[in-house]
């Protein structure tokens, strides 16, 4: 059955539910299908690794949008149905249940799966990734039952997996490649506060890590972790969390432009005029940060999807945006705008100062040329805000009144 032409939208997520919001606010009137692989409604992923293990958050809470909003804007929801490809020439979009779909418009927001660990088989008793509401129910259930939890990689996922499983009163040890964690997120001196945070709620990390082996008694469901600096060691869980790759299938199976990600400029346009990619699949030349962009935000997603939904109406691009992030980490927060890959300058704000290191509450900032590229900020919001505004403003700054006085916002 070939369905009316329209906007389609493949994937269920983030980007995907701002899209057909954003569409509808700039009064496009032409049908709406949005197609997604999973059966919940569109909802929030970063919860998966705090709140919603923890009990704190259910599947009501961190759904972006009811039921009833998708009704509303005349958006129809085929839920937990996969399309496995894309006739560019005559514009269609085949499910794996068969059904065809005419597009005018097609918006890839695919985003991005965990890579998996090599060696290891993808689904087994008490080996867990994180991406899915599917995923955190399965490890929230694991959680419940488990004495030790190892971690491997001690990216944004395997810290805050960390902290949740610590309060909820788990062992945990992590094991990451790199001599700190977060090595790809933050700086170093925010990296070695969120260690000694970690130190002190008992988390083991195991850094400069070299793995050997990882060892799987399917009887038992256990893992024994084989290093060659810290010897071995016996897991009841076993979570990995090294990083997401985006998923360009889709894509790459219809001649699309793709490299880490679906390529696109900026207004999200693929390399067929009629096809656009937003969110955690997408890879963009940016205007501040260049080539190679792919970021893995909500911020990012939502940004890229009101472009998208722009272009296709026929309206103005909105202005470029600062990217930004935050993890919740037993209780306290961490905030970061920007991103600090060329810089000449790094101040420290906080009220205790200790060689240099970041030691309390407080931001770290990244200058070049006496402008603002990054600012990370711990339990700081004010900080947070100021350094995001001063980005976006290519605000110029003192490095020495920055370190100490008052900021104005």
């Amino acid at each position: 059955m070939l369905m009316n032409r329209g906007v389609v939208v493949l994937g269920g997520g983030q980007a995907a539910c701002q899209l057909v919001a954003s569409l509808r606010q700039m009064k496009y009137d032409g049908t709406l299908t949005m197609i997604g692989d999973e059966h919940a409604l569109p909802y929030q992923r970063p919860p998966l690794s705090k709140g919603f293990l923890k009990g704190e958050a259910d599947i009501a809470s961190i759904s972006l949008r009811t039921a009833e909003f998708y009704q509303k804007i005349g958006c129809e929801m085929r839920m937990g149905v996969r399309a496995v490809s894309i006739n560019r020439e005559s514009q269609i979009v085949e499910l794996e249940n068969g059904d065809s779909l005419g597009y005018e418009c097609l918006v890839l927001a695919t985003g991005a799966r965990p890579k998996t660990y090599p060696g290891l088989p993808i689904e087994t008793k008490n080996l867990h990734y994180l991406r899915t509401l599917a995923h955190a129910g399965q490890l929230s259930e694991s959680l419940s039952k488990a004495k030790k939890l190892a971690i491997i990689g001690a990216g944004y996922v395997g810290m805050e997996v960390a902290a949740s499983a610590r309060q909820l009163g788990v062992e945990v040890s992590i094991f990451e490649t790199a001599p700190r964690v977060m090595l790809r997120s933050v700086g170093p001196q925010l990296a070695s506060i969120i260690q000694d945070i970690h130190t002190r709620h008992g988390v083991r990390l195991n850094l400069s890590a070299e793995i050997k082996e990882i060892k799987h008694d399917a009887l038992k469901g256990s893992f024994t972790i084989v290093t060659g600096t810290h010897g071995t060691d016996d897991f009841d869980l076993l979570v990995i969390g090294i990083g997401a790759q985006a998923n360009t299938e889709l894509a790459v199976g219809a001649g699309i432009g793709c490299g880490y990600g679906i390529l696109v400029d900026a207004s999200c346009r693929t390399s067929d005029p009629a096809v656009f990619a937003i969110g955690d699949c997408s890879e963009q030349n940016h205007p501040i940060y260049g080539p190679g962009f792919r970021l893995e935000s909500v911020q990012n997603a939502v940004d890229q999807a009101k472009c998208a939904a722009a272009a296709i109406v026929g309206g103005p691009q909105p202005p470029p945006s600062v990217p930004w992030f935050w993890s919740d980490q037993y209780g306290h927060r961490v905030q970061v705008a920007g991103l600090p890959r060329h810089h000449d300058v790094c101040v420290i704000r906080e009220q205790t100062a200790n060689e240099g290191a970041l030691t309390n509450a407080g931001s770290v900032w990244y200058l070049k040329d006496r402008k603002v590229v990054s600012v990370e900020t711990l339990d700081a919001p004010k900080d947070f805000m100021v350094g995001r505004s001063y980005i976006k403003n290519n605000t110029e700054v003192d490095a020495e009144r920055l370190a100490k006085e008052e900021l104005l916002a």
